[in-house]
This record gives structure tokens, C-alpha cells and sequence, in this order.
């Protein structure tokens, strides 16, 4: 199953730096929050990425393009041909497609924008700027067991995302996106789709967030998987700081690979 993640709109500019690089490649502890998020799938095994990107789009592909240099130690030797030796390669075991979605394309439309990379088959996304403990087998295992279109991860946090009306049946009766944070549960991403889903993205203005996920709950094709672990979003430079202190004080929640 492919993990789609949205890496390129403008998002927060949480700092300087976001100026001059996509909200997803800031770092934590020395990686981009992008790569901590791969981490943690591929932990459960899932390793075929697809990075929506648009903003600044050419910084993720530039990152990738030399993350063995970034990860390996490296001999130059310029006494015999400019030769470039690579000792102990510690590239990821990953397969990852940059797609260049657009400068100004909302958040639906870019997933619909990468449908050809899919392909027929369910799949799953998230956002480029959060991390969780999420057991990403177990949330697959819960969107295959109700047969519907759609899953998504909720946790109940005091924020201001998107608000979800959860019954019993762990079915998303509606959703509200952008409501005052009143103890309700929240979308936290970490999604799982079926390829239906992409008839319910029309174009490059729709967002996800809106219309589809309304969408879906209204035809009861939406469902919620409950966790109660950690999860957190970074949209400012407190939260920042917040998920850099606990990587380097060793109590990062988030961090479920060895």
C-alpha cells in the first residue's frame, strides 16, 4: 500500500526558514519532520511514498536526491578523476516519487493530481507536518474490516482542526473543519483511502477538508479510527521547539523505530 503524504502548500510560516523551504523539511533533531513521518511508517513495513509537493518543491527533491550523502561518510578524492567514494551507505529501504502538484492547488486536488502514482489500489495519507505513535497496522486492519471508502485517525485534543461527530458504531456522522477547539475529536490525518475516494476530488481547488470528507460522512462512508497515544501538529514555532526538545531529551513518542 502506497503512503501519499501533503507536502507543498503554503502552510504556516512558522519561521524564517519556511520562507525558504516547505513547512514539511524543517528540521527536528537535525531531519526534516518529512522524514521522521517516513520513519514511522516504514516501521510498520510500508516504505512507497508519494510526496505531493508544490511550494518550493525543488528543495524535497533536491533533499532526496542526496540523502545518501546526508546519511554516509564520503571521500572526496580529487587526486585521481574527481572520484567520489561512499563509505557505508545508510540509505532508507524506500521507494519515493516527488510529484510537483502545483504552486496554489488545495489539498484534494493535489491527491487527485498523483492519482496515475496510485493506481487502482487503496492507499493512505497524511499531512507533512505532524508526528504520531499511531499503529499504522492496526489502523489498515481497521479500514479493511468496515468496507467503507474511508478512514481517518481521531484523537481528542484542545486545538482548532477539523471537528468530527463520532458514533457509536465508530462511524463520522459530520465533519466541520476549523472549529473552536471543544474537547471534540479531531482529525489528526493519518488516513487510509480506497480508490473510490478520487471520484470525489474534482480539481485543483478542492480542498480535502471540505466538500469530499463532508462528503463521505454524510454517505456514511467515512470512519474513525480512535487513538489515544500521542500525536502533534507543528504550526508554530512553539510546537517546533516543543517536538525538538523531546527528541533530544530522548522522549520523542513519536520515535516507535529502533
Amino acid at each position: 500500500m502506497k503512503v501519499v503524504l501533503l507536502a507543498g502548500g503554503f502552510g504556516t510560516r512558522i519561521s524564517e526558514e519556511s520562507q525558504f523551504k516547505p513547512k514539511p523539511m524543517i528540521e527536528i533533531g537535525g531531519m526534516p519532520i518529512l522524514w521522521h513521518i517516513m520513519k514511522g511508517y516504514s516501521h510498520f513495513g510500508y516504505t512507497d511514498f508519494i510526496i505531493c509537493a508544490g511550494y518550493r518543491q525543488h528543495v524535497i527533491k533536491e533533499w532526496f536526491a542526496d540523502y545518501f550523502l546526508h546519511t554516509s561518510d564520503i571521500t572526496f578524492d580529487f587526486t585521481q578523476g574527481n572520484r567520489m567514494i561512499v563509505h557505508d551507505q545508510h540509505a532508507e529501504p524506500w521507494r519515493v516519487t516527488v510529484v510537483d502538484t502545483g504552486l496554489n492547488t488545495m489539498t484534494g486536488g493535489r491527491v487527485k493530481r498523483v492519482r496515475k502514482y496510485v493506481g487502482d489500489e487503496p492507499f493512505m495519507l497524511t499531512y507533512g507536518d505532524g508526528v504520531c505513535d499511531v499503529d499504522i497496522n492496526k489502523l489498515v486492519a481497521f479500514h479493511k474490516s468496515h468496507g467503507k471508502l474511508a478512514t481517518l485517525t481521531s484523537v481528542t485534543l484542545e486545538q482548532q482542526k477539523g471537528v468530527l461527530d463520532i458514533g457509536g458504531d465508530n462511524a463520522v456522522h459530520s465533519f466541520r473543519e476549523k472549529s473552536v477547539g471543544d474537547g471534540a475529536p479531531i482529525n489528526a490525518g493519518f488516513m487510509v483511502f480506497e480508490p473510490g475516494v478520487f471520484e470525489y476530488l474534482e480539481g485543483d481547488e478542492t480542498v480535502l477538508e471540505r466538500g469530499p470528507l463532508q462528503r463521505l460522512a454524510a454517505e456514511g462512508q467515512l470512519m474513525s479510527y480512535s487513538h489515544t497515544g500521542f500525536w502533534q501538529c507543528m504550526d508554530t514555532m512553539r510546537e517546533r521547539d516543543m517536538l525538538e526538545k523531546m527528541w533530544y531529551t530522548g522522549n520523542a513518542p513519536w520515535k516507535v523505530w529502533d
